[in-house]
């Protein structure tokens, strides 16, 4: 699990996404199902935190503020229903719209703008209280709104550790008792700050062409990989 969380960060942090899904599989054989979500949440709160830390100077904090009046009412409404919605649904859902934000025509300027943001905020943390990964998501959202690597790395990682907090304050509000994975979340956590450490070293020499490529590619195989779960079931 420790050795996981390093080679997932450091994964994430090279090509912009898709750690936190595979973190989420190896999670998903090991912790008892109660648990998976919430733990994953702690975990990938420091995962995230750490990469916003290391790149602050280029979050967009405009977006930050659009994104958490949204990610408040998302949460809210997920506590309301905190339920096991049809898994097919949802996989469905997420991964038709990352395919439609990776290869499809560009949205219109308004869903682009403060409104559109705010309604990505509920959206994806809604759905992150049942699928606990919404990452690529978000990550090809913010692809449409820039073109810099970092700024994209940078404003995801600030956006996630923000959906992060209030998805762990939903399940210490419905009860779920992770006192005893403490141990086990901090451990996960420091070998994650170290795997985005290397990831970054890695990301400052990659041509900002290529990183365009890799996100893409990357996005597009957790889109068909939600497209296998739903269809297996």
């Amino acid at each position: 699990m420790i050795g996981s969380s390093f080679l997932t960060s450091l994964l994430t942090a090279c090509l912009g996404a898709g750690g936190g899904v595979m973190l989420l599989g190896v999670m998903a054989q090991i912790i008892p199902p109660q648990v998976i979500i919430p733990l994953h949440g702690m975990v990938q709160l420091g995962s995230n935190a750490n990469r916003a830390a290391m790149l602050f100077r280029h979050i967009d904090r405009r977006l930050i503020l659009a994104f958490l009046p949204g990610a408040a009412v998302g949460a809210l409404l997920g506590s309301l229903v905190l339920i096991s919605l049809p898994p097919t649904v949802l996989y469905l859902s997420i991964a038709s719209f990352i395919l439609y934000l990776c290869w499809g025509p560009a949205l219109p300027k308004v869903a682009m703008g403060q409104r559109g943001t705010v309604v990505v905020g509920a959206v994806t943390t809604f759905l992150s209280l049942f699928v606990g990964a919404t990452g690529p998501l978000i990550g090809a959202y913010l692809k449409q709104l820039y073109t810099h690597r970092f700024q994209i790395m940078a404003t995801l990682a600030a956006v996630m550790s923000l959906q992060h907090v209030i998805k762990m304050a939903v399940f210490q509000q419905a009860g779920v008792n992770l006192g005893p994975w403490l141990p086990l979340a901090g451990a996960m956590i420091l070998s994650g700050a170290i795997g985005t450490w290397v990831g970054l070293r890695i990301l400052k020499h990659m041509p900002e062409r290529q990183f365009a490529r890799l996100f893409n590619a990357v996005l597009t195989l957790l889109a068909l990989r939600l497209v296998w779960q739903a269809l297996v079931g």
